[in-house]
Formats: C-alpha cells, structure tokens, sequence
C-alpha cells in the first residue's frame, strides 16, 4: 500500500522561509508609514518655526511703532553721580613761614627722621611744636594735615614739601601736622620754593575716598620720640 506524502509548505523551500506577498505588501506598507509619520513631524516643525518667526516681526513691527508715537520709551542710563570733591578749590597766598605752627612726625623706621625735618623746618623760621613718632598707615611723601583755618599754613607747608597729600581733618586751630613716610627724600631747596598763590595739592583724593582706611592716622597728642 502506498504511503500518503504530507503536504508540501509552500513557504519553505531547502529549509527557507519564503516571502509572500502578503508579507512584501506589509513591510512596504510600515515603511510608507513610517516615511509618513517623519514627513508630517517636519511639516509641524516647519510650522511652528514659521507662526514664531511672524510672532516676532509683528512684535518687532508693533514695538517700533509705539517707540515712534512715543507711547513706549526705552529706558536710558542715568548719568553718573557728580563726584564732589574733597580737595579745597580755594587758591591761597603763601603764609610767611615765621606764622606756620607745625608739628613733625616720623612714620617710617628711619630713626632721627622727624627731629632732622623738624630741624630744617626750624631753620626757614617755621615754628615746630610737636616733634615724634606715628604709625605708618600712610604711604608716599609725606600727608599734610590741617583743619580748615589752617589751609593757608598747609599751603605753605607744601611748597616746601613736594610730592606731599593734604589731607583735612576737624581741628579748629590753624595748626599743621606733616607726617613724613617712606617716600620722603628732603625739602625742597630753599631758593626753589614757590611763593606764589596756588592750590592745595591732593594727588591721593580718589584713593582716599574709595577707602577711609587709608587716611593717615592723626595724632591727638604729641607722641613720644
């Protein structure tokens, strides 16, 4: 008796699968689908790009217009606050040096310095009180220190100590003070000096003003030398 052969399955062959139409229409249709899908995502790209951009001209169009109807101002920087200064502007005559009370002091670790200066003073007839030490909480030639009524003296006192500060202090004498620092080298030379009228010389003011704790200390008595 013959036997009965099975069934042969069409979509193997030599133990291959074999694709079938079906099959093919399927995948070409996901990959359609999917081609679809990208080119409806740019499209919505596309079009949000473009609503944003003419959001922004009209905004731009709008903007411009209120500017020119003047009912919108562009706010603006304000100007700078006018430093005041505080260096007397005032110009003064030289102060016969027989009328200028001056106290000396020595800042620096040179010993001897404010009695030498001192000395010198004493010699163009300046009349010296005060004669020590300081701390050494000013840098350069020396600080020039008075109250108002002592502009005039401390003047003076400048033209014969060039490259020095003036700096005003609350006393109501027309006394001086010169606290010599570390840049100090010597008087100016006698026959050289000016005598003529002119300003104070405060060449330290901005420094000084951006940091009070700069300002050189002020004796309030007379230290010990």
């Amino acid at each position: 008796m013959a036997r009965k052969k099975k069934p042969q399955d069409v979509s193997v062959l030599h133990g291959h699968h074999v694709v079938s139409g079906q099959e093919l229409r399927a995948t070409f249709d996901a990959g359609r689908n999917a081609d679809d899908t990208a080119r409806v995502r740019r499209r919505v790209l596309h079009a949000v790009v473009l609503v944003l951009l003419i959001g922004l001209i009209a905004a731009g169009i709008i903007t411009a217009l209120a500017i020119i109807n003047g009912r919108f101002s562009i706010p603006s920087a304000e100007p700078a606050a006018k430093t005041v200064s505080a260096c007397p502007a005032a110009t003064f005559d030289y102060t016969p040096n027989e009328q200028v009370n001056l106290n000396v002091y020595n800042s620096t670790s040179r010993p001897g310095l404010a009695k030498s200066v001192a000395d010198d003073f004493l010699a163009r007839k300046f009349v010296v009180a005060a004669v020590g030490n300081t701390e050494p909480s000013y840098r350069g030639v020396a600080a020039v220190i008075s109250g108002a009524a002592g502009q005039s003296a401390a003047f003076s006192v400048q033209r014969n100590l060039p490259g020095s500060d003036y700096f005003q202090d609350s006393r109501t004498d027309g006394t001086v003070d010169v606290i010599l620092s570390q840049d100090y080298r010597a008087l100016a030379p006698p026959e050289l000096v000016d005598q003529t009228p002119g300003t104070l010389s405060c060449p330290r003011e901005s420094r000084r003003v951006a940091d009070d704790d700069m300002w050189p200390v002020m004796p309030s008595a007379a230290p010990a030398s």
